[in-house]
């Protein structure tokens, strides 16, 4: 029988209980009970519940790179990434924003952080800016700089750079939302992020239309 990875299994029922609870309503107690261990058992992996939380961060965001990398994307690097989006085709474009999506729908990580961080915007100052760095601050700046990339190369045509990363990325966020509530709705979803792309691409890329 496979032995259990207490720190991991720490990890995840501690997102578990934050996602449906909050952060502020769920204790270190709440924690190890959820684990089935004792809370000095616990404090022997992580020294308190922010460094719980912390960890479940990082987690996230190595989740992410490892994602980007089966994409062969590095997900931060506009330097390495705009190559790599410049040689892509229109199906490949698709196909890589599609994985994309699905990943952060389906990953239980990044699904579940996303919903206590929507939730704890609200009332935590802290929680508020992390959710405005993780989904919207992060990818708008992202996306922005490899957009002004493309157009100072004359691959895109001529227009604002940020503004083109809010046409791409608010359309995706907004079907993120909806799936979150409505998960049936996955199919519909990814059709229309299929539609989005394409018509993002004859808009913005320089002689799409011809």
């Amino acid at each position: 029988m496979k032995k259990r990875d207490t720190k991991q299994t720490i990890l995840d029922q501690a997102l578990e209980l934050f996602s449906t609870s909050g952060y502020d309503g769920v204790t270190v107690a709440d924690i190890a009970a959820a684990v089935g261990i004792k809370a000095a058992s616990l404090y022997k992996h992580y020294k308190s519940k922010q460094d719980i939380f912390d960890s479940i961060l990082a987690k996230a965001a190595e989740g992410y790179q490892e994602q980007a990398a089966q994409l062969g994307l590095d997900g931060q690097n506009i330097e390495s990434d705009s190559p790599r989006y410049a040689d892509m085709g229109l199906e490949t474009l698709i196909q890589t924003g599609i994985s994309l999506f699905l990943y952060f729908l389906r990953d239980q990580t990044a699904r579940k952080l996303r919903r206590l961080l929507t939730i704890e915007q609200y009332k935590n100052p802290a929680a508020s800016g992390l959710f405005t760095d993780q989904y919207i601050n992060a990818p708008l700046a992202y996306q922005g700089a490899l957009f002004k990339t493309f157009i100072g190369q004359g691959f895109f045509n001529d227009l604002d750079g940020d503004v083109a990363a809010a046409h791409f990325y608010a359309p995706i966020y907004l079907m993120l939302c909806l799936c979150d509530n409505c998960p049936e709705r996955e199919p519909e979803a990814v059709g229309f992020i299929q539609r989005h792309i394409t018509q993002f691409e004859s808009l913005y890329r320089k002689g799409a239309k011809e």
